[in-house]
């Protein structure tokens, strides 16, 4: 199965689906993004582009082939220079990693047995509550 997004003007994802391979195949029978695309954009219109499930920070957990550096939801953007999805910046202090297309805080949570939330206003971690 093939999991595409449909994306807006504004290169932001607006709907997602699984798509039969069959229906991205060429005369070959090689999975091809751009028939797949076209298949969608026939049935619903619109701008499709593929994601892969299995696809986080530019690598693909199975060793397939990744897409576009990760995964799309609805509400990510994409990107067409880096040819990445992007996820919903969490916080305004957060950096994005340029090779994974992933926000980090600037500052890492402590590595301990501790549970943490971050503090945006403080810009920096919080133990939990227990």
């Amino acid at each position: 199965m093939a999991h595409f997004v449909e994306i807006n003007a504004l290169h932001e994802v607006i709907n997602g689906v699984v798509l039969d391979d069959n229906q991205a195949l060429d005369a070959s029978g090689n999975e091809v993004e751009s028939i797949g695309a076209k298949y969608l954009h026939d049935m619903f219109g619109g701008t499709w582009l593929r994601t892969s499930y299995n696809t986080y920070g530019g690598v693909h957990k199975l060793g397939g082939t990744p897409f576009r550096k990760n995964y799309a939801g609805i509400g990510y953007s994409y990107d067409q220079t880096r040819d990445a999805f992007i996820s919903i910046k969490p916080y305004p202090s957060w950096i994005l990693t340029e090779a994974t297309c992933i926000w980090n805080p600037p500052t890492a949570m402590p590595e301990d047995d501790k549970a943490y939330m971050w503090n945006e206003a403080t810009t920096s971690w919080d133990r939990a509550s227990e």
